[in-house]
């Protein structure tokens, strides 16, 4: 942070991720992470209680040029004397005196060793039937069997004449925004924006993730 403010506790920032990689640490244990481009965010708007119900900072990531903004957000970031952004999100926090509009955060907002909880959406695999999606066993493709593929029998004829919610059919599987907690932080590096997190975390390269102190809990994996 570049403002020289104390932050709260709570610490968070967003970031895409950029793949898997391993480190070495100095003991020689080798650490499985995953590299996040972090940052730069800047602050584009501060709720409070008074005037709307909540306390939460707003952040902007990636700035954007006024043809690809609309008209709302390019006004709304004009109002606060700030660059309009592509990516726009909320961070609930108990107070807002740290905090201030303009005012960036960068990857090292983190330290090594920060235990973090990572939000993102998952990759999106289209429409999956039974045995990807449920992990159903096919049917035999000799002996006249009818049933390869197919998830079978889906309700009952007579009685009661339906099939039941909640049924495990096909479906459009991924693409659901999932939370990894209690992750550790094992490197970061200011100068490149870096961030490394140990273990693996939800989305494709390039896609959008959350960094955000970690609630509660211990850390996963084994390594610590």
């Amino acid at each position: 942070m570049d403002t020289g403010k104390k932050m709260t506790t709570k610490k968070f920032l967003l970031a895409k991720k950029k793949g898997m990689t391993q480190i070495f640490r100095e003991d020689g244990n080798v650490v499985p992470v995953t590299v996040l481009e972090a940052g730069p965010c800047t602050v584009t708007g501060l709720r409070t209680q008074e005037r709307d119900g909540y306390t939460a900072v707003q952040i902007g990531y990636i700035p954007a040029r006024d043809k690809h903004t609309k008209k709302p957000q390019r006004v709304a970031a004009e109002k606060a004397g700030v660059k309009a952004h592509r990516v726009l999100r909320e961070f609930r926090v108990d107070s807002i005196e740290a905090f201030e509009i303009g005012q960036e955060f960068g990857s090292d907002t983190f330290q090594i060793g920060d235990m973090v909880d990572i939000v993102g959406t998952t990759k999106g695999r289209g429409f999956a039937g039974t045995i990807k999606a449920h992990n159903f066993q096919r049917g035999n493709e000799t002996h006249g069997c009818m049933n390869v593929r197919r998830p079978g029998s889906i309700g009952q004829c007579a009685y009661p004449g339906r099939v039941f919610k909640g049924q495990r059919m096909g479906k459009h599987l991924g693409d659901v925004r999932r939370t990894v907690k209690n992750l550790i932080i094992e490197g970061v590096d200011a100068e490149k924006g870096l961030i490394w997190v140990r273990g693996g975390i939800p989305g494709p390269p390039n896609g959008l993730i959350h960094i955000v102190t970690a609630k509660t809990g211990k850390a996963k994996g084994g390594n610590n």
